[in-house]
């Protein structure tokens, strides 16, 4: 399997249990990698035929940029299904931080996997 991914992503949300956590946007980090198959990109040297990493992180960026969760998971959740659905990816792996959220920690966050890493999309 081919990994295409998305780094360090700064993402300003609204997100929080607590109301007075939800009165400002905070800022979340996401990292993301897709599973794929590159080989056709990497043959046809063609962006047609390779997932944007553009596109990828516009479009993550935008939907949580937008949301209005109380929890990180049901982030991560969501990103994932765009991921798969949108982006025909096989497998998932989403890190969403919430830098500075706990006293005394400087990163606190979620990582999830989805779909399959044995997966083929030829």
């Amino acid at each position: 399997m081919d990994i295409v991914f998305v780094e360090n992503l700064k993402i300003a949300a609204s997100i929080g249990v607590w109301e007075w956590e939800r009165r400002v946007k905070q800022n979340l980090i996401v990292d993301i990698q897709l599973g794929c198959d590159i080989h056709q990109a990497a043959q046809s040297d063609s962006i047609e035929d390779a997932i944007s990493y553009k596109d990828v992180a516009t479009r993550i960026h935008d939907f949580v940029a937008e949301s209005n969760f109380k929890l990180i998971e049901s982030v991560a959740e969501s990103i994932s299904t765009i991921i798969l659905e949108e982006f025909s990816a096989t497998w998932c792996r989403v890190k969403i931080s919430k830098p500075r959220a706990v006293e005394k920690a400087s990163n606190v966050g979620v990582i999830i996997e989805r779909g399959s890493k044995s997966a083929s999309t030829n």
